[in-house]
């Protein structure tokens, strides 16, 4: 098939945007991490189907994020690996506009899924209000939530009102953030808006609450100071772990599409641009490990599934640092909410 029209019309279909060796590297990371991607996110999705003791109310939003993920990694990851083997991209009009939509469409949905996370979190640690419960119901509502909002604003694109095209050395496809038409940049901003900023103010504010108010409970020492102290490092850790890895894969690709948006007249070189795109599809490996496997009690069902019965760790005699910590963290704001309210 024809290669597609460039983004900016500023070189010809013909011109070599990366090295043979470059696209086969390429090649070659984009499977690695797609190949990855795909079985953890299978083993996720199986370990909490056969094990009835983690289908928690947690369970429905993390499982769907391996649902998203696994998404990413087989509609875009793999189309992209054989595109870049290839050195162009050769799926076509209609293969573009479908590959661009499942990236967007699963990407987006993940992207709600951790702000759900993040939410369920913030609610169990840091109970504002008192006795709140983090129910099926509610995770079940998220759930439903990420998908009907991820396709509500990725399906306009296939109707006329904003469009897919070719990005970075154009070997994969993505919400076109070069058109300067109208109707093209009103349905951009409202995307970036409404699918990256919220989510990721969620993101953002639930995790500094949860931090402050860790910090809050290490004040009032309802325990003892090196019990507390740790209990916070430990969740510290992940939280920053799991910020951090938010940050790293999905900001850059923020940024440079909102800096395009914000200046027309902006060029940025395509293989710099390439970088962006490859850490975002990333994300199918990252969030599995951080948001799964740092979980203790998952991991004593996942790695006998993967070892065929033998657990390394089976002699492990720590609880779950996310049981110890919720159940201390509860314990404390509950003392401290009634000590104040009686004060």
């Amino acid at each position: 098939m024809e290669r597609l029209p460039l983004h900016d019309g500023n070189s010809s279909a013909d011109a070599e945007l990366l090295s043979r060796s470059g696209y086969t590297l390429l090649a070659v990371i984009m499977g690695a991490f797609s190949v990855a991607g795909i079985l953890l996110n299978v083993l996720v999705i199986v370990v909490t189907v056969r094990h009835r003791q983690l289908r928690q109310p947690l369970s429905y939003a993390l499982v769907n994020l391996a649902v998203c993920d696994l998404g990413c990694a087989m509609f875009g990851g793999l189309p992209t690996t054989v595109t870049s083997a290839m050195g162009y991209f050769s799926l076509g009009r209609v293969g573009c506009v479908l590959e661009g939509f499942a990236v967007a469409f699963f990407g987006i949905a993940s992207l709600c899924t951790i702000a759900v996370i993040s939410i369920e979190r913030y609610i169990v640690v840091c109970s504002p209000m008192g006795a709140v419960l983090f129910q099926t119901r509610h995770a079940v509502a998220g759930v439903v939530l990420s998908w009907v909002w991820s396709f509500v604003w990725n399906t306009p694109p296939l109707f006329g009102w904003g469009s897919y095209e070719l990005e970075g050395v154009e070997i994969s496809c993505a919400p076109n953030w070069y058109s300067r038409d109208v109707g093209n940049m009103s349905y951009i901003i409202i995307y970036f808006s409404l699918c990256f900023a919220v989510p990721f103010s969620i993101i953002m504010v639930s995790y500094s609450r949860l931090l402050w108010t860790l910090r809050q409970v290490t004040k009032l020492q309802v325990s003892d100071a090196g019990s507390t102290n740790r209990v916070e490092v430990q969740v510290a850790r992940m939280i920053v772990v799991m910020v951090l890895a938010f940050l790293v894969t999905w900001l850059p690709y923020a940024v440079m599409a909102l800096a395009v948006i914000m200046d027309s007249s902006l060029y940025i070189d395509p293989v710099i641009a390439t970088i962006p795109v490859y850490l975002a599809k990333t994300s199918t490996v990252y969030n599995p490990i951080i948001y799964i496997f740092m979980n203790r009690q998952f991991r004593g069902y996942a790695v006998p599934t993967v070892l065929c019965g033998w657990n390394p760790w089976a002699s492990d005699p720590q609880t779950s640092e996310e049981e110890t910590t919720v159940a201390s963290i509860n314990r404390s704001q509950r003392v401290s909410s009634k000590g104040s309210l009686n004060e």
